[in-house]
């Protein structure tokens, strides 16, 4: 059998012909520098679904555009910001007067940069804790995919505190394998915000790219306190938290 080095590009091009659009992008387009001239001349058009109505059906100015148009950026995070209590989070740690979810801005707060969150998680005088765990699988990400091409898993979380109340937050993401155990972590180191200070938004975030084969599940865990030690809740305030994988 021909190696397909060996063989003519017409027969080339008539093989990748048969191979979605998405699969010549992201694949075949990477395989050699032949593949990507040959995958680059072709004459694809953006797809409908999902891109904004005057890119629909239009012809894909670049791979960077397409790439980035046909990304799927759907957040993996359920519940993100207490709109449904506490569904789908596990309160690892509830000490103090334990969690609770409060509306925007709250006392002594400001407003989240975006109007359409609405409310946020608070903690109280001892440590407050939660975590959720993300089958990756499950949520419809091929193993082959995840092991071969392994796209960048991105987490993002919002963090604020009141002005009169200082404030300790954590941030703490996991990738892990079948078997739970873990390929790769990111952990903010603990930030303390003093009292008095601003109370805005902060967004932090981290890409994982290069991770190796074998993840399947994203663990996301965060929490914080007061550093007042006052009875209620005063400590740090959390909300929008996201984990996004790129395909």
């Amino acid at each position: 059998m021909a190696a397909m080095e060996y063989l003519p590009e017409q027969v080339l091009l008539k093989i990748l012909s048969y191979i979605p659009q998405k699969e010549l992008v992201l694949i075949c387009r990477l395989v050699c520098q032949q593949w990507k001239e040959l995958v680059d001349g072709l004459n694809l058009q953006f797809p409908d679904e999902g891109l904004p109505k005057q890119n629909q059906g239009g012809k894909a100015e670049d791979w960077d555009a397409f790439y980035f148009c046909t990304s799927v950026k759907n957040n993996l995070i359920k519940n993100p910001c207490g709109e449904e209590e506490f569904s789908f989070w596990e309160l690892t740690n509830n000490d103090g007067d334990g969690w609770k979810i409060e509306d925007l801005p709250g006392d002594n707060g400001k407003p989240f940069p975006n109007e359409h969150i609405q409310k946020y998680f608070v903690t109280s005088f001892e440590w407050c804790q939660k975590s959720q765990l993300i089958n990756l699988v499950s949520e419809g990400f091929e193993a082959e995919t995840l092991d071969n091409a392994q796209p960048p898993i991105t987490v993002r979380d919002w963090y604020a505190g009141r002005h009169d109340s200082g404030f300790d937050y954590e941030l703490h993401v996991e990738l892990l394998s079948e078997d739970m155990s873990m390929i790769q972590e990111y952990q903010t180191d603990k930030i303390h915000e003093p009292q008095w200070g601003d109370a805005e938004w902060k967004e932090i975030s981290n890409i994982f790219t290069n991770y190796g084969p074998g993840v399947r599940y994203v663990k996301f865990t965060h929490g914080g306190k007061d550093s007042q030690r006052w009875a209620g809740w005063y400590g740090a305030r959390i909300t929008n938290s996201a984990v996004t994988v790129e395909q």
